[in-house]
């Protein structure tokens, strides 16, 4: 039996259907950890002991692999140490210092299968910045997809990580496999999750109170919608900087900060995310992105050590 671990996004979904169909796979298992959790679960595991071979795809956790004793094909973009275990075979082009712009690219490059959903694994990835690679720009038009019909896809795919739902990720790829390419944008299920999302969507950034340039603003949701609301409070509505809080995310708290380029100048990010992680809080991020899941009941305290550094 194959078994194909992939992750949760359009990048992750895209690399499945093309390695499927490259390999002709008749019969074939996918799975997706759980969502937003970089980890193989029990679930998992039980499959991998009743599979004859593995493959790893778009997943940054070759530790997870090292002590696995199947014929493991690992595909991978992300940096990352070189996998020690004889049994895996790894292939990422950052390995060698090279970039790819998604695991959909080294999958096509690696089995010399390209097709749209090659181009939609980058689009999911890095978004906009896709339609400036020639190679993308290519398959799409072989597929007349219009830039905004390929935007349109992703969103559709992506609406089942964004509303936790794993099975239906674990059901995306033979979604594309079963259609052509151009039928996704009226697939039914993922158009009625994309609405809902787009609503929540609204009706979060509706709540925004504004004071000097940052966007504070607060909702509850069951959608994975946080990082969302925060950039098109900052790189669509302007704002310098939104400070985002979901206030019950399946019974956690999640709190996002992002600020625009020239706030950067300003709020030192590493230094808040050090303070909060110095309090035991589970939080990470880079220059201009704070990400913290915490208990409903610290909220404020989260809030108070950010706002400290706004002062």
């Amino acid at each position: 039996m194959n078994l194909i671990i992939h992750h949760w996004d359009t990048d992750g979904i895209t690399s499945t259907a093309l390695l499927v169909k490259a390999l002709e796979l008749k019969e074939f298992i996918n799975l997706s950890p759980p969502i937003g959790e970089f980890r193989f679960d029990e679930r998992i595991r039980r499959e991998i002991e009743k599979a004859n071979r593995l493959y790893v795809l778009d997943l940054n956790l070759p530790h997870e692999v090292e002590g696995i004793d199947k014929e493991t094909i690992f595909i991978d973009h992300h940096i990352q140490p070189r996998i020690m275990n004889p049994m895996v075979k790894q292939i990422n082009p950052a390995l060698e210092g090279n970039e790819a712009p998604s695991a959909s690219f080294v999958v096509s490059e690696y089995f010399n299968v390209w097709n749209a959903w090659s181009a939609l694994g980058v689009v999911g990835d890095i978004g906009e910045k896709a339609f400036e690679i020639p190679r993308v720009h290519q398959l799409l038009e072989r597929e007349r997809l219009t830039r905004e019909e390929a935007l349109k896809i992703v969103e559709l795919i992506d609406s089942n990580y964004i509303a936790m739902d794993r099975e239906s990720v674990e059901k995306a790829p033979k979604v594309l496999l079963e259609n052509h390419v151009k039928e996704l944008l009226s697939y039914e299920p993922w158009l009625k999750k994309a609405e809902a999302i787009e609503k929540a969507l609204k009706d979060a950034l509706a709540n925004a109170e504004v004071k000097n340039g940052v966007a504070f603003i607060e909702f509850k949701s069951p959608f994975n919608i946080i990082s969302k609301v925060a950039r098109k409070a900052v790189w669509e509505l302007g704002y310098r900087g939104s400070l985002v809080v979901n206030r019950d995310f399946h019974g956690k708290a999640q709190v996002y900060f992002r600020i625009s380029p020239d706030m950067a100048e300003e709020v030192n990010m590493s230094e808040i995310i050090a303070e909060l992680k110095g309090k035991g809080f589970n939080a990470g991020g880079k220059r201009e992105v704070l990400g913290c899941i915490c208990e409903r009941d610290k909220i404020g305290e989260v809030l108070e050590i950010i706002k400290d550094h706004l002062r």
